[in-house]
């Protein structure tokens, strides 16, 4: 294996790591790890690229906003209320730092005009396409 492969793969994988990271972390993005751990693995593995991509934890997510099919009205609810109560927290947390207070907010704003803004699908689409890929199995 070639060093680019292996330094890609590395990269992939600590990316996977931040992205878990930010699933508990606020300010931390999940996504933006987890689509570059995609394209680092896509580009170094193939089995990395399909392990991550068929993922219990993330594959449907990556998968669904890298086809542009978007994310469900259920996953974008849990996102921002999730976003909200972190961001919320550490707002209370860092009292009374108006200015860290003020770029809190600002970044919670972004990432809830961002989700807002990411096309919105149905559940069952996710399971027609579920279907499609094999990934789950005929009843």
């Amino acid at each position: 294996m070639d060093v680019r492969k292996i330094l890609l793969i590395f990269l992939g994988t600590v990316c996977v790591a931040l992205g878990v990271l930010g699933m508990f972390l606020p300010l931390l993005p999940t996504t933006v790890f987890l689509l570059a751990a995609a394209y680092c693995y896509s580009k170094s593995s193939e089995r990395f690229h399909n392990w991550l991509l068929t993922n219990k934890l993330c594959g449907k997510y990556i998968s669904n906003y890298k086809s542009g099919r978007g994310m469900t009205v259920r996953n974008k609810v849990t996102s921002l209320l999730s976003l909200w109560v972190s961001i919320g927290i550490s707002m209370w947390l860092v009292y009374p730092k108006a200015w860290l207070e003020i770029l809190l907010a600002a970044i919670a704003l972004g990432i809830t005009i961002h989700i807002l803004w990411i096309k919105t699908h149905s559940e069952s689409d996710e399971q027609v396409t579920a279907d499609i890929n094999g990934l789950v199995e005929p009843n």
